[in-house]
């Protein structure tokens, strides 16, 4: 699991390395104006909560920082990457089957249920996935190039419907 979120936030730092501040911070896309930082950003704190939560085994995530530097300048993005895959490397020789409880604001107030602590990570990870397809339509927009073909598609997703959309 460790293995394959680290691949996934590679595919995240590939794509901070190939792109300028102003690309990275620009809120010009319609329709929901957001950032290709704002969305790495998101991402990375969603994981932070669930470290910051492991002491106590308590994951508030209603409780992100949202440095904004980390979403306006690629530097810091990078450099939150590497402490989030330093912090989840850190976690090897963790019993992934212990019991968390993780706290959200699903529109209608904070809920909170127990999660083990892979799900917790397997759901991070999914949510990542999700927001750099998000960042994907920001980077067609903007005419940059994706990092790799895999950028922003589930792993579950059939090769030939993703060849299918990238052609149309």
């Amino acid at each position: 699991m460790i293995e394959a979120i680290e691949k996934n936030l590679d595919r995240g730092i590939k794509l901070l390395e190939s792109i300028t501040d102003e690309e990275y911070s620009d809120k010009s896309v319609a329709p929901y104006y957001s950032s290709i930082g704002g969305h790495m950003r998101h991402i990375l704190d969603v994981f932070d909560c669930i470290f910051d939560g492991l002491p106590e085994k308590k994951v508030n995530l209603v409780a992100r920082k949202r440095n904004p530097l980390a979403e306006t300048k690629t530097e810091e993005g990078i450099a939150y990457f590497e402490k989030t895959k330093r912090r989840l490397q850190e976690l090897a020789n963790t019993d992934f089957d212990k019991i968390i409880t993780v706290s959200d604001d699903l529109g209608l107030g904070v809920v909170s249920a127990n999660y083990t602590l892979a799900s917790a990570l397997i759901q991070a990870h999914s949510h990542a996935i999700h927001h750099y397809a998000s960042i994907g339509y920001i980077i067609s927009q903007l005419s940059i190039e994706l990092p790799d073909e895999d950028f922003g598609f589930n792993p579950s997703t059939p090769k030939e419907k993703q060849m299918i959309g990238a052609k149309n």
